[in-house]
């Protein structure tokens, strides 16, 4: 209940910027909908950073990605690349 009210209040406010962490991940089927599709319009005029270990999650919401691994940063402009090398980081793991 905690993780819905925080998003709640988060959704009612228009920030230039969001930073979450694992949106989704709380909740049942009805609220995940309802949480995704206020947050999808709230992106129109805004932008977000995630983090998520969904790739469903992160390639519905993102275009670039940032892989960190080992203390450092890798920037990729596509985030498919983000993907793969963080695939290939948990392979080594």
């Amino acid at each position: 209940m905690k993780a819905r009210l925080a998003f709640g209040v988060s959704m009612g406010i228009k920030f230039d910027y969001y930073l979450v962490d694992e949106i989704t991940a709380v909740g049942d089927a009805n609220f995940k909908r309802k949480c995704q599709a206020v947050f999808k319009e709230r992106l129109q005029g805004s932008d977000v950073i995630m983090v998520s270990h969904s790739t469903s999650t992160i390639r519905a919401y993102c275009q670039c990605g940032i892989v960190l691994e080992n203390g450092k940063l890798t920037y990729y402009d596509r985030v498919e690349g983000a993907i793969e090398a963080h695939s290939e980081n948990m392979k080594r793991q």
